[in-house]
């Protein structure tokens, strides 16, 4: 048996699987988040920890037999939220999570310095762990003096785990402190932040073994061995080992609040200038690129706010069939945009009304704009040398058929529904706890699961949604000055 635990932001997520990759048991215990200020977001360590009590408390009183059979454990979470610690490991403030942006100044005075993008491969944003940590020593120098270790957030539970600072590469990748080729921290990106390697968690692959669960937790859970718990990985490498995205070619897009664009590759790509992610993979000799749009979903959930229907409801009010484009354009800048703009202050828009356009006009804008969004973050892939042929959609907007038709006619793509499942990063997790007891390969462990269903492009619009989005393309810079 092994154990998935997922550290993320609302709550944390722990399942059970089995031999067979089946999942035998889930359970989920909510987080609070705090925003004492515009633009802060922060938690409590130690929120995460009694999350991940409850969850595995919850499965011993439900499978507390199957639950002794555990041989390992795995780690997912949030990424680059910074946890600082004393040299008691005590908590010195607030971790700040991955949306917390108060460090801008900070991020941009480090971005200027070219050895940020060079050794990271990496534009800094404000949401990664560097920045926030200069963001202390600027404001809070007496925490920053004081400062023995950073952890990220699911390290930080490792530690309660464990006993030992350690951290995987793919977390260790959106730190702004790690030399992504070589896999290894970067003393120069380090000492530019006042930092030390000292102050670091040991580096581990995602499927290696970074300790072993402690004699008080195997009582408390009653298990009949202490399990090792795998190095694990950030949350998007490890959604990816969930859905067997790990080889070069292999792809998927999340529709969910966001939306993000995750291709692996066999080898480091770095494209810093627009703005795509460059990170270490959860397994060795492997990397991926991820670009990201902050308003997927959110968009048509905006939009349903509006309007006072579902987002379901405005979607299947399109009917079944593919239609043309419909001449508006909606850019889903409503919270800035990240890939391939790096623009927190740019703001979304509706360009091209006028009085023929309905609510179903709208709608589909809204649809479109998102996927020619993501389209721009596949050709800023593309630009670095990835290239992928078919992609698995996964998150609430791929829900809707209508949308995903857009999406592999807009992209000129096929685009695969897994079965129905649950291919996030808690099974992700779980597969890379297998990988580091049994020592299997990738190959065997990280297969991708059954395809449901594919959505082809619909050929005789592909042309017409070409044109559209080769529109829409130049109206970021035509209005950058205006939104901005």
């Amino acid at each position: 048996m092994f154990i998935g635990i997922d550290i993320g932001t609302s709550g944390v997520k722990t399942l059970l699987m089995d031999e067979r990759q089946h999942i035998i048991a889930s359970s989920h215990a909510s987080i609070d988040i705090s925003r004492p200020h515009s633009g802060w977001s922060e938690q409590d360590p130690e929120a995460w920890i009694r999350a991940t009590k409850e969850t595995l408390d919850t499965l011993k009183q439900s499978h507390g037999s199957q639950l002794s059979a555990v041989t390992a454990m795995g780690l997912s979470g949030q990424m680059h939220g910074a946890t600082l610690l004393d040299k008691q490991d005590k908590v010195l403030r607030p971790c700040m999570l991955w949306n917390d942006t108060r460090s801008s100044v900070e991020a941009a005075a480090m971005d200027a310095n070219p050895i940020f993008q060079t050794i990271s491969g990496n534009i800094v944003f404000p949401g990664f762990t560097a920045p926030k940590v200069a963001w202390v020593k600027n404001n809070e120098p007496e925490i920053f003096s004081q400062i023995h270790k950073v952890l990220l957030p699911k390290d930080y539970v490792r530690l309660w785990l464990t006993g030992e600072y350690v951290t995987d590469m793919s977390d260790a990748s959106g730190t702004s402190w790690l030399d992504v080729e070589k896999r290894k921290w970067s003393p120069e990106l380090l000492a530019a932040c006042d930092m030390s390697e000292d102050q670091m968690p040991s580096l581990v692959e995602g499927s290696e073994v970074s300790g072993q669960l402690r004699d008080e937790l195997v009582q408390r859970w009653a298990l009949s061995i202490a399990p090792v718990v795998a190095g694990g990985a950030g949350d998007n490498a490890a959604s990816a080992c969930g859905l067997g995205v790990v080889d070069e070619g292999q792809a998927f897009i999340s529709l969910g609040t966001s939306g993000v664009l995750f291709a692996a590759n066999s080898r480091y790509s770095p494209n810093p200038k627009s703005a795509v992610h460059a990170f270490c993979h959860a397994i060795p000799n492997a990397w991926h690129q991820m670009g990201v749009i902050l308003s997927a979903a959110d968009s048509l959930s905006w939009y349903s706010k509006i309007t006072g229907l579902s987002p379901q409801a405005l979607t299947e009010e399109l009917g079944t069939e593919l239609q043309s484009p419909s001449g508006l354009y909606f850019l889903p800048y409503l919270a800035g945009e990240r890939t391939p703009h790096n623009d927190a202050s740019v703001r979304g828009a509706f360009i091209g009304m006028d009085h023929s356009h309905d609510r179903k006009a709208l709608t589909q804008a809204v649809l479109e704009g998102v996927i020619f969004a993501i389209r721009d973050n596949m050709e800023a892939l593309a630009a670095s040398g990835t290239q992928f042929t078919e992609l698995a959609a996964v998150g609430g907007g791929s829900r809707s058929h209508y949308w995903l038709k857009i999406l592999a006619t807009a992209l000129n793509m096929p685009v695969n529904i897994p079965v129905k499942g649950d291919f996030g990063g808690a099974f992700g997790a779980a597969r890379l706890a297998m990988m580091a007891a049994t020592k299997a390969s990738p190959s065997v462990v990280l297969s991708s699961p059954a395809i449901e269903y594919r959505i082809e492009p619909v050929s005789a619009l592909v042309n017409q949604y070409d044109a559209s989005y080769q529109t829409y393309k130049q109206l970021y810079p035509a209005i950058k000055n205006v939104l901005s």
